[in-house]
């Protein structure tokens, strides 16, 4: 029997956009392995994760989901009721809720995160307002342990979320990680989510391994690559051994 290796899809979060996955597509290809990376709407949490349920129906074989930030409720969502596609979750400084809990919920959930402080909010025609990071801000709270030059870039072309996005409950009533083994990678000095929340959510997951990586930013997929691939490839490696 031949093994089928999955492809791995990557969803980046709010403030971010899907070059943010670079560093990682380099690594992951030189196994190689089929990799996208998905142009996430930001919208709303049920759009979103119905954009993402499209672009798996276009994947033919298994697939290892991984969400960044938001990116995780996203993955958390489009993956329930998968009809078995997506074999692996990987958590990447992301959120990975309960259902009706919604990113700003979870964000508040233990002390430590300063993102709130670093918004600039402002009304959009379809209703509702949309955040970006501040520029003057966006080094520090989101990067801090890239380059100077490097974050000036990230923030220009952060994509930015709507209000609505980030306090929208996850609606199905069974969470994908519930079902479907998951991994989880994190900082300890990430600003967005409090590492606190980190480990609570792959305890709470039963996580298959979790990976902490000490001193780094909530952009983990661009400081720190090879961790994040590390994990990816943990995911990958599992997916196949059970085939």
């Amino acid at each position: 029997m031949t093994l089928q290796r999955p492809t791995v899809v990557l969803v980046h979060g709010a403030f971010a956009e899907s070059a943010s996955w670079s560093g990682v597509v380099e690594r992951l290809r030189v196994h190689p392995l089929d990799v996208v990376a998905v142009a996430n709407p930001l919208r709303s949490l049920a759009g979103d994760a119905a954009y993402l349920r499209d672009v798996l129906a276009g994947i033919s074989g298994p697939v290892v989901l991984v969400g960044h930030s938001y990116g995780g409720m996203v993955i958390t969502e489009a993956a329930t009721g998968s009809d078995n596609k997506v074999a692996a979750l990987v958590y990447v400084c992301a959120f990975a809720p309960e259902q009706n809990e919604s990113a700003l919920e979870l964000s508040t959930k233990f002390p430590g995160s300063t993102l709130g402080e670093a918004l600039s909010a402002y009304p959009v025609t379809s209703g509702g307002n949309e955040f970006t990071i501040r520029p003057d801000a966006f080094h520090h709270q989101f990067a801090a342990d890239v380059s100077h030059g490097e974050a000036v870039v990230m923030s220009a072309t952060q994509r930015p979320v709507t209000e609505i996005a980030l306090t929208t409950g996850l609606p199905t009533d069974i969470p994908a990680w519930k079902s479907i083994p998951s991994w989880f990678v994190f900082s300890d000095a990430d600003l967005n989510i409090p590492v606190a929340l980190h480990r609570f959510m792959a305890d709470r997951a039963g996580a298959k391994a979790t990976r902490e990586v000490p001193g780094a930013s909530h952009a983990l997929s661009v400081s720190q690559p090879d961790a994040v691939t590390a994990s990816i490839l943990d995911a990958v490696h599992a997916t196949v051994s059970s085939q």
